[in-house]
């Protein structure tokens, strides 16, 4: 059972008998569901949720998980935090209202949502090189729009962003503007409309052309959102 009434003082507390309430008592604090998203997506340390949420300070996200771990959602083992079975029973409730959110209330990014620097880290840990030889694969990532440019280097399996070119030679460049990109991520442009309309440029070995849409997973809400769809729904909810 999960515990409520977990905050530290500062909590909200409805006083309704309700297991909406009671739900809300435990993650309506603000970021919390969204630490909860991103431990559904695969991050385990602490540094992994800070780069993720850098929105959230670390003072705010170190508070958010003790309330998690007290909570009975998350567990905390030497360095790592983890879900529990009261936490992965939540990737309904994340992903259903990603779903709502992807038909209700999607408009185009704003300008204050697009970070080059947090998209680069979203798409690290979605690049899978398991079909190519070789134990390095190197993806550079630059913007139209941007002076800044990124470096995905997987090693042995393991993906880490550089933000100084790492020497290594490259086997794809990939570059658009930041919304675009955003778009391409998103699910709202398929990789392969993007490249044909010029909003995508790639260049790189054939190896990585070719098989590109497998090697960049998209986010995993990108299944969620309808491709080219419009920016919000009209109508009453």
């Amino acid at each position: 059972m999960v515990s409520t009434g977990v905050g530290d003082g500062n909590g909200q507390y409805y006083g309704q008998y309700c297991p909406i309430s009671r739900a809300l008592e435990v993650l309506g604090e603000r970021w919390s569901l969204l630490i909860v998203r991103d431990l559904l997506c695969g991050a385990t340390r602490f540094n992994e949720l800070a780069r993720g949420l850098p929105g959230l300070s670390r003072t705010l996200l170190a508070k958010r998980l003790r309330q998690l771990v007290k909570a009975g959602i998350v567990d905390h083992t030497g360095s790592d935090y983890v879900l529990t079975e009261a936490g992965w029973k939540l990737k309904p409730v994340v992903f259903g209202l990603g779903e709502w959110g992807a038909q209700w209330a999607f408009e185009d990014p704003r300008a204050e949502e697009m970070d080059p620097e947090l998209l680069v880290w979203w798409m690290h840990g979605r690049v899978d090189t398991s079909e190519l030889p070789g134990q390095r694969h190197v993806l550079k990532v630059a913007f139209s729009d941007h002076p800044q440019t990124f470096w995905i280097v997987v090693e042995r399996g393991e993906p880490s962003v550089c933000t100084i070119d790492p020497g290594y030679p490259v086997d794809l460049t990939m570059c658009g503007s930041l919304p675009d990109l955003y778009r391409v991520w998103l699910g709202r442009v398929p990789v392969a409309t993007a490249v044909r309309r010029g909003l995508l440029v790639v260049e790189g070995s054939r190896a990585w052309t070719r098989r590109l849409s497998r090697i960049l997973q998209l986010s995993p809400a990108a299944a969620l959102v309808p491709a080219d769809g419009p920016s919000v729904a009209a109508g009453p909810i």
